[in-house]
């Protein structure tokens, strides 16, 4: 067997080895794994889930499932374009492949694992595990691992989807174990076991995602760093104005302790920058560009929004490149005039702008009150439900056949509510909240 081939077949295999249902399905390997993701509970379920407004707050913002579609359109692009014959070129290894559609499913996959109420409720679903164990964690990324080879079911035959290994790796942006990890991210035991036996038939370095799986990650941040910020600009959280972007003192002060956070991380991507010099700049020329759409737009702020979404998503989008490192490559944003060489100025432009939605939406005064409104929700439940010996009576039946599964692999039963209340939609949560500690007495059929 050629080596192409052979590459071929290991990202076409699947744990399980299930096939089509159907005997005339003609799709392909990955074609099948989009049908299952995207008919998938946990996918629906994404439109229940806060993004950063909760979800509900309005028709217009987004939802945890409009950002996963931004999130595939934008990944979706950049891989159709750098799948182009010579686009670049570096030896053969099934993780230094890019196909498009496996890219999207990774992109659809991405968010399965965030819990209701964002970032406040996975940050409350950690704590409770760390008070009960040193080794357990509550991670959304690798929370999606556990969704998508154990918690979901499709007709029964095995647990999980059964995705194929190109896409399990695709949606592996934290290639290690999380008790290992310098960062808190990464796969938990159960999981990681079984994709570190893929990456090591694959012969993948330590450490090192694939190239979807960094294309998924890359697309990620663009729409964190554009979308989100269309968001807080129609909600009049952030002003693209001198006086709100250049003037305000907290505004500064939080960006400039959010970027040295990222610089921690990514030193050599700051050396020799003085953070408050580099947001300065960012932020003219995004006030620069944002009354340039204006002008063009006839004042219709609008729709200069969106055109400064879109100018912004297709400068970073179409800058997207492979380049080479020691060991590997990696998906970055590229020079216009060199695609070989890292575009490092272009990449702090667009983490600041992400820091800038972080800062203004996160830290939002009713954000604020809606996390705490969803930590009490949250740790409401884990009470109630941390109860094994009466839990098992108000869950549903469902769930308890999965305890029967998941107990046989040692998980804990205060590791299995946090996997059954992170999978609950934002209303999901506030109604069962309600059922349990409402004083209301009311039709229990909600009729």
């Amino acid at each position: 067997m050629s080596k192409t081939k052979n590459s071929e077949a290991l990202r076409n295999k699947r744990f399980n080895g299930s096939e089509p249902r159907d005997s005339e399905d003609k799709r392909n390997e990955f074609q099948r794994d989009y049908g299952r993701l995207i008919h998938s509970p946990s996918f629906r379920r994404l439109q229940g889930k806060s993004q950063v407004f909760g979800a509900g707050s309005g028709d217009y913002y987004r939802t945890r499932l409009t950002h996963t579609l931004e999130v595939t359109q934008i990944a979706r692009q950049i891989a159709n374009r750098l799948n182009k014959p010579d686009s670049y070129k570096i030896h053969d290894n099934p993780g230094l492949k890019i196909d498009p559609i496996v890219v999207e499913c990774a992109a659809l996959a991405h968010d399965l694992g965030h819990p209701p109420f964002g970032h406040k409720g996975e940050h409350d679903l950690n704590e409770f595990l760390e008070k009960k164990s040193s080794e357990e964690f509550y991670e959304g990324n690798a929370q999606n691992f556990r969704i998508l080879m154990h918690l979901e079911e499709r007709y029964g035959e095995f647990d999980g989807l059964d995705l194929s290994h190109a896409v399990l790796l695709g949606i592996n942006k934290y290639p290690y174990h999380i008790n290992k990890s310098s960062n808190d991210k990464g796969l938990y035991t159960l999981e990681w076991e079984k994709i570190n036996e893929v990456r090591k038939e694959w012969g993948i370095p330590d450490g090192r995602a694939t190239l979807e799986a960094q294309l998924m990650d890359i697309s990620d941040d663009i729409a964190y760093s554009t979308h989100d910020i269309e968001d807080g600009m129609k909600a009049k959280k952030i002003r693209v104005t001198n006086e709100f972007l250049m003037e305000t003192e907290w505004l500064e002060t939080s960006l400039i302790r959010e970027v040295n956070k990222d610089k921690e991380k990514d030193p050599d991507l700051w050396k020799g920058i003085t953070i408050k010099d580099e947001i300065h700049k960012v932020m003219e020329k995004y006030i620069k560009v944002w009354n340039e759409k204006l002008n063009e737009c006839n004042k219709n702020e609008s729709i200069a929004r969106q055109e400064l979404k879109g100018h912004y998503v297709n400068i970073f989008a179409n800058r997207v490149g492979v380049i080479e490192e020691v060991d590997w490559y990696k998906i970055t944003l590229v020079k216009d005039e060199n695609s070989l060489e890292e575009d490092l100025e272009l990449m702090r432009f667009m983490i600041i702008l992400k820091k800038l939605a972080w800062v203004t939406l996160v830290e939002d005064l009713r954000v604020q009150r809606l996390q705490k409104r969803g930590e009490r929700i949250i740790n409401g439940l884990l009470e109630v439900f941390s109860d094994q010996e009466a839990a098992p009576k108000i869950m549903p039946r469902e769930w308890m056949n999965k305890w029967d599964k998941m107990k046989l692999y040692n998980i804990s039963w205060e590791r299995f509510i946090v996997d059954y209340i992170s999978g609950m939609t934002d209303a999901y949560a506030d109604n069962l909240y309600g059922e349990l500690f409402g004083s209301r007495i009311g039709n229990i059929y909600g009729e």
